[in-house]
């Protein structure tokens, strides 16, 4: 009760009058504590000359901080310029009342005005110092009394540099926990063993289970800027193992107005975890491409083709015609684009399958660059469905290049995937008939340069394993792992559409692009570090279930099929794939031949079809693995 007073009274009335009014009386202390000084510690002095003074320095106090405004910052924030602010405000009394008894301003007013300077130098220092002392004091009490938790948060500082000492003064500012920083961790062998304000330094090696469990340790926050991510991995694995919190602290650049809260310190995320450096691209041969031009982007609601539209909307597109046959996502994409102050776009619900409506819309806003992102991308739906995988993967890309070369496009970029390598299922061989059908139409388009992207796996995208174990985890469990060998290779959404904006301004036509996305992560053990970074443990609080390879899932993605080969870009970490030699006139014809007759094929005819078109596509886990058998007989 008496907290809960004490607080709504100094929210409530610690304003800044109460501030300048409390300085005045400070002022007038600090004068009788001069002249007690002064006078060799006793009271053996004129009590009635001080009397009469006391006004006049108090009008001189009063003018001092009216002018520098020392009284407006806010107590319980007070900082360093505050402190500043305090100094320059008791400078300026000290200056006003040496030149009133130098120049005997007061002579007519009042009768032996008269203040020595011992006395004038001693008020000026201790007046400073009680005014400055005064502030820090009151922050204290305020930071003590406004604890909102009884519990004390044992924590260590990973990073003894200056944003550790940051992550300190932030952790010691925060009212609504509180926090004990136990120590320091750094690898610097030159800072072990030293303090920094009272607080020992540790060497990591020394920070074991035994020395967790004595110190009753509780989180550890990582205050080390642009950490590598194996590095961050190591240490975090370390942590977990050891049955501790960890924290990371932002880049600098996110700290709001620069200066570092401890509500800013976030939970590590396990895309900060991924053993990759990022691709960072920053070229401006991408804002000359797609300058004041009309840019066509399909697909544009999903995950990749909704980051593709609004990294264009950094750029001085003339228009974005975005094309989708999801109406509702559409419509937040729509909705978030209008809200930012977006309006040089138009979203059209149409669907890349209706050849008809996509040239009409060809026709109307006579698109230079298409971006293709319309696809279906999800593994075991597809395996069921190969009828809707061609009919979307294949002719809906036949459709927008076909109506591309027709309408003398300048650039045409698809979005594939490396599922389309050596493909197991009928989404990859579907998407890698895409990949032929678009190397054949660059061949022989004149006006149109054609250009492949091929990645693995998105972080946060619709359908990533990232979005379902978060979603299990909050369900409680368990969560489900296909097989616990199983490993895929990740990268962020902002990278991928980096890439295929950059991709949309290299090469002459035809090429693939892939680039370097590390090494390929066990979804099993993302599985777990999920589980320890949402606070929980694996398996007393949740399980992570085997549940056995889907219909067309493989263990191991790859990047590149049998034949191809890389050569290097001017980016280090983008590679164009030399494509083994196909037969165009063979394959543009089978897919022309599919694209009049599928309709009439069933699922087994379809399948068998795409087998022959891609031969190295060798079912596995599923029912077309038939297909292949009775293909081993026959040769």
């Amino acid at each position: 009760m008496l907290k809960n007073f004490l607080l709504k009274t100094l929210n409530k009335y610690a304003s800044k009058w109460l501030v300048l009014c409390v300085d005045l009386v400070l002022v007038i202390i600090s004068f009788f504590i001069a002249y007690f000084i002064r006078f060799n510690v006793s009271f053996d002095f004129n009590y009635s000359n001080l009397l009469h003074q006391i006004p006049f320095v108090v009008v001189f106090a009063l003018i001092s901080f009216l002018f520098v405004g020392s009284y407006k910052g806010i107590i319980r924030h007070t900082g360093i310029r505050d402190t500043f602010n305090v100094f320059i405000g008791s400078t300026l009394l000290c200056l006003i009342i040496s030149l009133a008894v130098t120049f005997n301003f007061f002579l007519d007013l009042i009768e032996d005005f008269y203040i020595p300077k011992s006395i004038i130098a001693i008020h000026y220092l201790v007046a400073t110092f009680i005014l400055i002392l005064s502030r820090f004091v009151f922050k204290a009490f305020y930071e003590v009394i406004s604890t909102e938790l009884d519990t004390v948060n044992n924590v260590l500082i990973y990073g003894a540099g200056d944003s550790g000492i940051i992550t300190f003064s932030a952790l010691n500012r925060d009212t609504k926990h509180n926090y004990e920083v136990i120590g320091f961790i750094d690898d610097n062998k030159s800072k072990i063993g030293k303090k920094i304000d009272r607080v020992k330094i540790y060497n990591p090696d020394n920070i074991n289970a035994k020395f967790i469990e004595k110190n009753n340790i509780d989180q550890v926050i990582i205050s080390i800027q642009n950490i590598k991510p194996n590095r961050l991995l190591s240490i975090t694995d370390k942590f977990i193992d050891l049955d501790v919190e960890v924290k990371i602290v932002p880049p600098l650049t996110k700290w709001i107005g620069g200066d570092l809260q401890a509500n800013q310190i976030r939970q590590i995320k396990i895309e900060d975890l991924l053993d990759r450096a990022p691709i960072i691209i920053d070229n401006p041969i991408v804002q000359r491409e797609v300058s004041n031009k009309v840019i066509l982007v399909s697909g544009a609601a999903g995950s990749i083709g909704s980051e593709i539209s609004r990294q264009l909307c950094g750029y001085n597109c003339k228009l974005i015609v975005l094309i989708d046959q999801a109406e509702s996502p559409l419509y937040d994409l729509q909705q978030e684009l209008i809200q930012k102050g977006i309006t040089n776009f138009v979203a059209i619900v149409s669907d890349v399958r209706d050849r008809f409506k996509i040239s009409r819309i060809f026709e109307k806003y006579k698109p230079q660059r298409v971006f293709h992102a319309a696809a279906y991308k999800h593994v075991p739906l597809m395996e069921k469905s190969p009828y809707e995988a061609i009919k979307v993967n294949v002719l809906g890309t036949k459709n927008l290049a076909d109506l591309s070369i027709e309408n003398n496009i300048e650039r045409f970029v698809m979005v594939s995937t490396d599922k389309a390598v050596n493909p197991t299922n009928v989404m990859g061989a579907s998407k890698r008939i895409a990949e032929l059908y678009i190397s054949c139409v660059s061949k022989n388009a004149k006006n149109t340069k054609f250009t492949t992207t091929r990645f693995g796996n998105v972080l946060g995208s619709n359908g990533s394993v990232i979005p379902l174990f978060k979603r299990q985890i909050e369900n409680g469990g368990p969560l489900t792992v296909t097989h616990k060998k199983i490993t895929r290779y990740f990268m962020t959404i902002p990278e991928a559409c980096s890439l295929v904006l950059e991709a949309g301004t290299m090469g002459k036509g035809g090429e693939i692009y892939i680039f370097d996305m590390g090494k390929s992560v066990k979804i099993f053990e993302i599985a777990k570090r999920m589980i320890h970074l949402s606070g929980l443990k694996y398996p007393e609080d949740i399980d992570i279930k085997i549940t056995g390879l889907r219909p067309g899932e493989k263990l191991y993605e790859e990047l590149l099929a049998n034949g191809e080969n890389t050569t290097k870009t001017y980016h280090e970490k983008i590679m164009i794939a030399k494509s083994q030699e196909i037969d165009v006139s063979h394959v543009q014809e089978n897919i022309n031949h599919l694209s009049a007759n599928f309709s009439t094929l069933n699922n087994s005819d379809l399948v068998k079809f795409m087998k022959e078109l891609v031969p190295e596509y060798v079912s596995n886990n599923s029912e077309f693995e038939k297909l292949d058998q009775i293909t081993e007989k026959v040769s």
